[in-house]
């Protein structure tokens, strides 16, 4: 037996995802419709809970906890109708368009727009230079071109707080409120736009009917506005820890393949006892990335399969502060040239050799 089959680091990484795929369990792709169905009426009791707790009171020692939490089930429902919009949940397409728009609607995305910029573009995409726009790092060039304000809108979207702003910017408003619809798309695109945008005009004409009009307004910032913030912060971090790490490589695309946005670019990230019961496995996240068809309770035994023949290449630890506050500090600018992550120091050094 050769050391290339006794040793996988010594083993070559395939380009596609193929051999990846053959190793996970078929069994990983069967979906139950009960299932899907109790985790969805599961969370959306949990949201109607935050929602009757936040209309019950306006003492601020009893608003910010339950702000959090509601601010926590929207996370829980983007993430399930996350996975109906991959049609992962049931294996009916109809079920996954009903209930990916209907678990959508608190965290304001139109379904068929995320979509397009998540399935398409995100996954198809991964850790590609030009191409996937989440969490795209700027060169020290890029940077050396922006003006002051941009500077310090840069340090702060990449600083320990700034992932919700971020998220708020570039994959809400960008994408799903600024982002010109292809013609192929148009009409559906226009069709689940509209459908978010009935959702907060009618709830907000429905509260200021039952409370008057400032009563109504403050109810609406409440139980719809403040809970979506929240939730940008929430999802901004989940997605700032998959795929930005200082061992996270992104690739120009010359050089770039599937195996390498796939399997490479994310991780696999334990969280403590509960964590899964809210963000339901999202943060198994490699096994996602390789087939996002596999239902979003099946990625835990997926993932063991893949780690399993690709040991060298996944990396899985425990959520941990600390590897987040590396992150922040390390990873600022990008050498797409040698792969590496910079410090804005990089910046100032090629400023003053200039």
């Amino acid at each position: 037996m050769s050391i290339a089959e006794t040793n996988p680091a010594q083993r070559p990484r395939p380009t596609g995802l193929k051999p990846v795929l053959e190793v996970i369990p078929e069994h990983c792709y069967q979906r139950s419709t009960v299932r899907g169905l109790g985790i969805i009426t599961r969370d959306f009791v949990l949201y109607g809970l935050s929602i009757w707790g936040l209309l019950s009171t306006d003492d601020p020692l009893l608003l910010i906890p339950l702000w959090i939490f509601s601010g926590v089930t929207v996370a829980s429902l983007f993430v399930i109708g996350h996975d109906a919009a991959h049609d992962a949940l049931f294996d009916s397409k109809r079920l996954n368009w009903i209930f990916g728009r209907l678990t959508m609607l608190p965290s304001w995305h139109a379904t068929e727009l995320w979509v397009f910029g998540h399935n398409r573009v995100h996954h198809g995409h991964t850790l590609k230079q030009g191409f996937d726009f989440v969490w795209h790092p700027s060169t020290v060039e890029d940077y050396a071109r922006m003006g002051r304000l941009r500077r310090m809108r840069h340090r702060f979207e990449w600083g320990p707080f700034g992932a919700g702003a971020y998220y708020f910017r570039e994959v809400f408003f960008n994408k799903m409120v600024r982002f010109k619809a292809p013609k192929r798309w148009v009409r559906v695109m226009r069709r689940d736009r509209l459908f978010v945008a009935a959702f907060l005009v009618l709830s907000l004409v429905v509260l200021m009917l039952t409370s008057g009009v400032l009563g109504g307004i403050w109810a609406w910032v409440k139980i719809i506005g403040i809970p979506f913030l929240l939730f940008c912060q929430a999802i901004g971090w989940v997605v700032y820890v998959h795929h930005i790490d200082p061992e996270t490589r992104w690739w120009p695309r010359r050089e770039w393949n599937r195996f390498r946005g796939q399997m490479e670019g994310t991780t696999i990230l334990i969280g403590p006892p509960g964590w899964d019961f809210f963000f339901h496995w999202i943060m198994v996240h490699v096994p996602h990335h390789v087939d996002m068809q596999i239902p979003c309770y099946r990625l835990t035994e997926a993932a063991r399969a893949i780690r399993g023949a690709y040991p060298d290449v996944v990396i899985q630890r425990k959520i941990r502060v600390r590897d987040y506050l590396t992150a922040v500090r390390t990873c600022k600018l990008y050498d797409f040239e040698n792969g590496k992550w910079l410090r804005y120091s990089a910046a100032r050094s090629e400023a003053t050799i200039s």
